[in-house]
């Protein structure tokens, strides 16, 4: 009877979600994909408090009727990826502003707007725009990736012929303080493709955000994103990616500060001889609290996989990792590797961590570990002994325990960016 009426109020409270909502418009097809992912939530519901993979945060913000307010933070400092020569394209609260974009052309690439896609009868986006996201709710339920297939409003398709010279830019504007961004991004990189994808901004008061990739035989897909530093946002992020033969997937999210951020990255690995690596580094002071759950699914022969987690926590600060591995029968020499440490600077801050491998192969190379500490007294100590200020002495050895997670990224530039601004969020807490 506690289970039924547990169900009952998902499915209430989902309900409350989804009333005053409409599914936006667009082709037959696109239709079809909201109308079902519209019917899946409502026999899902919503995530509670109690569902297994929510254990650890509570979802009830992201669920809520209406955004909690997010005050508008406001920086002197130039973006993130300010240096670097991209083709730039900007969402302000979730709705795209074509004045502050650059032309949509570029060479080896195609980027159309979500709602132009979706409203045309044939388009390539019909056999990936849901369809991700609809596989990856087996074996663990996505019911917010579910709900935004459903209504998002806006996104990017995107879809790499060749070799893309300029990385693409995303950069997301926060105005409003109650803004409620859906945004649903779509990117598909042909055979022996490669491009290279940035994300950047706190996007909206609450943000909801799904990206589905398909990353064909011989391509190669770099993505890095920063996570702003709008204290009050909130933001659930989901990431679906599929990966063929010989191919590459790379995702590298830095986050600093924001009340509540939940990044999910599922990603199959369907062709042999392929890699996909997911990493992150995130620092988070007081009412911060950061959820990294990843799902990696070997499903062919002699593939890598690595996730890369740290985080830096401090005043309170919570940490969640949830990272899981699995190696279906036959694939075989399977080289699987996770790790997730958090970093407390104090007594009151807190890292939870649930690692897993689930292995149907016999011939493969899997590990996994999680560990969390303060930072090594023995280090602190030999740093202060040759006349380094204890404040200075800590950055050093914080910024030490986030470089393996920094250098999953291979662009040397964009790796000096994300450096830089994990040595301003540094120096800002010891000032």
């Amino acid at each position: 009877m506690k289970r039924a009426d547990a169900l009952q109020r998902k499915l209430d409270a989902t309900a409350a979600r989804v009333a005053a909502m409409t599914l936006p418009d667009g082709a037959a097809w696109a239709r079809a994909a909201r109308e079902d992912a519209r019917a899946r939530l409502a026999a899902s519901g919503l995530p509670q408090g109690r569902d297994e993979y929510w254990r650890w945060t509570r979802p009830d913000s992201l669920t809520a009727v209406d955004a909690p307010e997010a005050e508008v933070f406001r920086s002197d400092d130039a973006p993130v990826f300010e240096g670097i020569d991209r083709l730039e394209i900007v969402f302000v609260d979730g709705a795209f502003d074509a004045a502050r974009s650059d032309d949509l052309s570029g060479e080896n690439i195609e980027i159309t707007r979500l709602s132009e896609a979706l409203s045309a009868d044939i388009h390539w986006a019909k056999d990936l725009y849901g369809v991700l996201e609809t596989k990856a709710q087996d074996p663990v339920p996505r019911p917010l990736a579910t709900l935004n297939t459903a209504y998002a409003t806006d996104g990017v398709v995107i879809r790499a012929t060749g070799k893309v010279s300029r990385p693409v830019n995303i950069t997301y504007l926060h105005e409003m303080t109650t803004s409620d961004a859906i945004l649903h991004h779509v990117v598909k990189l042909d055979a022996g493709a490669e491009m290279t994808l940035l994300e950047n901004g706190p996007a909206a008061a609450r943000f909801n955000k799904v990206m589905e990739v398909e990353v064909a035989d011989g391509a190669s897909f770099h993505h890095i994103r920063t996570q702003g530093r709008d204290h009050e946002r909130r933001a659930v992020t989901h990431i679906f990616a599929t990966v063929g033969e010989e191919s590459l997937f790379k995702s590298f999210t830095m986050t600093a500060n924001g009340v509540l951020t939940r990044n999910e990255v599922f990603i199959e690995i369907t062709g042999d001889n392929a890699s996909a690596h997911v990493a992150g580094a995130a620092m988070g002071d007081g009412d911060f609290h950061h959820d990294d759950t990843v799902f990696i699914t070997h499903d062919a022969e002699n593939c890598e996989s690595r996730q890369v987690f740290k985080k830096v926590l401090r005043n309170g600060a919570e940490g969640v990792f949830q990272g899981k591995i699995l190696v279906k029968e036959g694939a075989q020499k399977t080289d699987g590797y996770q790790i997730s440490q958090g970093l407390l600077l104090d007594g009151d801050s807190q890292f939870l961590a649930k690692p897993e491998l689930e292995i149907y192969a016999d011939d493969v190379a899997c590990s996994h570990g999680s560990t969390v500490g303060a930072i090594d007294d023995t280090a602190l100590f030999y740093l202060r002994s040759r006349g380094v200020p204890a404040a200075q002495a800590t950055n050093l050895l914080t910024l030490a325990f986030l470089a393996e997670a920094v250098e999953e990224i291979e662009d040397e530039a964009i790796s000096e960016a994300i450096v830089t601004r994990l040595e301003a969020w540094l120096a800002r807490r010891a000032g």
